[in-house]
């Protein structure tokens, strides 16, 4: 990977400090006033989308479905290679990130990047891009809300979690969330950076503590070990479901693009967030994986359980210090879901900013107070309570809505990369670039983004029943049918994909001061 400065904008400063130091004047270039506060730093942006992918999180949410199809072979290896694919998206998506460093990020590299259709491509990124985003924050906030009533029920045998508790609880948190995202840009930086710090000593714990005090450990050869209790009497389809544990973890990474214009340096430290996020959560996630898998005393016992890893805790460290730990994992959720709604209010700024959401003029605005977009966060909350909210009568039901998170990400971050890649040498690269090396990357990436957001829409458990269904590619052509529908009736007479809002030096005068 390289830094070199053959994006005319640096040429016409004299040089990559110039571009990577005068971000408002790259901001201008691309059309856009300056509006939002640069108070990001290289870390603090590294750190949003860290916390946004969060293996503590991730992995505690989806270790049993992972014991279940493929076991630990597919666990430890499954999450090697597949961490490795996200790599390659990630890098493909970080050279677009250094090009195009605005809170629109996906949707707008599509638009600028494709030759023909920009508004259609602009279009879809978007609403898939803030579709994914929504789920997202639904889904963390109800797995947040679950751990929560998990400790609550340790904590006292009496407490029976239902569906209507659940629901409540993960509104709670939301809507505190939204309240942390209402004040100023540092908060969230400040919060952020804890969050790294959570993260990584609250790992270093954990590990620390399955690696002391177990009584027995699973031999070496364990790792090799595999299982398949999906119900698919075929072991390799049983073996793919589980790279899905993977995947599901590795989302949320343009948190790092969507914060490019509150970051200094953006078009080098965005980037640099985006790589070195998954890089740092690749590998210290397999360090979590593996001290989970060899503590694993009784698997049926422990594969069966309502929550495998936290049993995996109370068989191996003893009631007390699950709890703790437990506590440790419940605030690694609560910080994942602030970062979640935190890029998910900047794409809403920026999707607005260009016209192509329902009242973009009161969803863009920013509060001069708080130099934060207000209204898009809390347009944030009100969308994924409404989300969350069918969880009331159906867990099926949230399921089915909260599917569309990952692939809809996903298909979001092939897009760019994808018509970056149809480009060819007309792309003009950012001072951070792959080089040589951008082409042979980014059809990695985009090949992997498809076979995998196919796997993700195959069924993953039988029998077949509406509870194990797997609704996502519902969801997914229910949220094209919508977008498809709304463009033809309006939308393609008045988006035509990220507008220019007058020459730099015009723009430059509409700055917020």
């Amino acid at each position: 990977m390289s830094e070199r400065t053959s994006n005319p904008r640096a040429k016409a400063r004299g040089g990559e400090d110039a571009v990577v130091l005068d971000d408002d004047a790259t901001l201008h270039a691309m059309g856009y006033p300056r509006k939002l506060t640069r108070r990001f730093q290289a870390f603090d942006n590294f750190a949003i989308s860290f916390t946004i992918i969060n293996i503590l999180s991730g992995i505690f949410s989806s270790f049993g479905y992972g014991m279940n199809a493929g076991g630990p072979r597919i666990l430890v290896f499954g999450w090697i290679g597949v961490s490795v694919m996200v790599l390659f998206i990630g890098a493909a998506m970080a050279e677009v990130a250094s090009a195009y460093p605005t809170s629109g990020a996906l949707y707008f590299s599509a638009g600028k990047l494709a030759k023909r259709h920009k508004g259609a491509w602009s279009w879809y990124t978007g609403w898939l891009n803030f579709v994914g985003q929504i789920g997202g924050t639904a889904a963390t906030g109800y797995a947040a809300a679950t751990f929560i009533q998990a400790f609550i029920a340790l904590q006292w045998s009496s407490y029976v979690p239902t569906a209507h508790q659940t629901v409540l609880i993960t509104a709670l948190v939301i809507v505190g969330q939204g309240l942390a995202n209402t004040y100023t840009v540092q908060l969230v930086a400040v919060l952020n950076r804890i969050s790294v710090w959570w993260l990584l000593i609250g790992l270093v714990v954990i590990v620390s503590t399955l690696i002391v005090m177990p009584d027995h450990h699973q031999s070496a050869s364990f790792v090799t070990h595999f299982v398949n209790n999906t119900g698919f009497s075929n072991g390799l389809y049983g073996g793919m479901l589980g790279l899905l544990v993977t995947s599901w973890t590795f989302t949320g990474f343009d948190g790092s693009f969507h914060m490019s214009e509150e970051t200094v340096r953006a078009t080098v430290n965005a980037p640099k967030g985006i790589t070195r996020s998954i890089g740092y959560s690749a590998i210290t996630g397999l360090i979590l994986i593996l001290a989970l898998v060899y503590s694993i005393s009784d698997y049926g016992k422990v594969a069966g359980s309502s929550a495998p890893p936290v049993q995996i805790l109370i068989d191996g460290l003893g009631m007390g210090w699950a709890k703790a730990l437990l506590l440790v994992v419940i605030g690694a959720m609560l910080f994942c879901g602030l970062a979640n709604l935190t890029s998910n209010t900047r794409q809403i700024f920026a999707f607005s900013r260009d016209g192509a959401m329902p009242g973009s003029r009161w969803w863009h605005s920013v509060s001069p107070r708080t130099r934060t977009p207000v209204k898009a966060v809390w347009l944030a909350v009100g969308c994924s309570l409404a989300l969350v909210l069918p969880g009331w009568w159906s867990h099926t039901a949230f399921t089915a809505i909260v599917s569309v998170n990952v692939v809809g990400l996903f298909l979001a971050y092939a897009v760019p990369v994808f018509l970056r890649l149809r480009l060819g040498d007309e792309f003009q690269p950012g001072p951070w670039n792959l080089g040589r090396w951008s082409k042979p990357i980014g059809w990695v990436a985009v090949i992997w983004i498809l076979l995998s957001s196919i796997l993700f829409m195959l069924p993953q458990a039988s029998p077949i029943t509406t509870d194990s269904f797997n609704y996502a590619p519902i969801a997914l052509a229910a949220v094209l049918l919508i977008a498809t529908i709304w463009w033809y009736a309006t939308a393609r007479r008045r988006f035509q994909g990220p507008i220019s809002y007058g020459r730099p030096d015009e723009v430059a005068a509409m700055d917020l001061i």
